[in-house]
């Protein structure tokens, strides 16, 4: 598996639903818990900063 990439297995050991990782990927979630969060890095094997964005408010 490459670095990025998150195949839907992955997701119940990252106590995310089959639902909301498409979700999470493609940004249409306006909140995500820090344990979530940190289940993602674990997964990737990256930091934060490596797949947050900040966005300013207009």
């Amino acid at each position: 598996m490459r670095k990025g990439s998150v195949p839907f297995s992955h997701s119940e050991r990252m106590g995310i639903s089959n639902a909301n990782l498409p979700r999470i990927k493609t940004g249409k979630v306006s909140a995500i818990r820090f344990s979530t969060l940190d289940a993602i890095c674990d997964a990737l094997d990256c930091q934060p900063d490596d797949i947050l964005e900040f966005a300013q408010d207009e």
